[in-house]
């Protein structure tokens, strides 16, 4: 009887242990789940946070941009944690069309609604006239882990001034280099 009881209490505190570490995996993904915060709740954690600062061939330099190249500014967008309220260091600005687009990931998961920015010269044969809403593109860029190669729908378009940035994110952590894009709009003068 008494080698039952503590079989039975042995038992109890193993469903106990492994009830914790299953909720914990649960927080923890949770968690990793707002890591991305894009004014929507959709995962971008595994967004490229630094790149090497290459261009798509093509890319038109914007001469007259109201941010020069070296001078500084205060991020006004969220596209990732500690993007909002960050000093930036402009280090690019280009003319061209720029897209917001809705794809599923060539790795499979969820479909990616409303990402912000893909630039025109980031398409697969993109030629020299602008996408239209509703058209469907395949993406030849990896701003995030699956967008390569991923056939999206463009949400919609604008010609505009698109910056490259780099800029230390306001909840710490290290430099972010040459971070792709952001738009007039989601800058304001420092």
């Amino acid at each position: 009887m008494r080698e039952k009881l503590g079989i039975g209490i042995v038992t109890l505190i193993l469903a106990i242990f492994l009830s914790a570490c299953a909720n914990n995996d649960d927080k923890s993904s949770e968690e990793k789940n707002s890591n991305y915060d894009h004014n929507m709740e959709i995962d971008h954690s595994e967004m490229n946070h630094s790149d090497s600062g290459d261009v798509p061939e093509g890319l038109k330099v914007e001469e007259n941009s109201t941010y020069k190249v070296g001078s500084q500014a205060i991020l006004d967008t969220d596209h990732m944690k500690g993007m909002k309220g960050a000093e930036a260091t402009i280090v690019g600005a280009y003319d061209t069309n720029v897209y917001v687009v809705s794809y599923t990931p060539t790795t499979g998961g969820e479909r990616v609604e409303d990402h912000k920015w893909v630039i025109h010269e980031e398409i697969e044969n993109a030629g020299n006239e602008p996408f239209q809403s509703g058209e469907e593109v395949v993406l030849n860029t990896e701003h995030m882990e699956g967008m390569k190669g991923a056939t999206a729908v463009v949400d919609s378009v604008e010609d505009m001034t698109v910056y490259m940035v780099d800029y230390t994110p306001t909840t710490g952590g290290e430099e972010v280099k040459n971070h792709k894009w952001v738009t007039e709009s989601e800058l304001s003068p420092k």
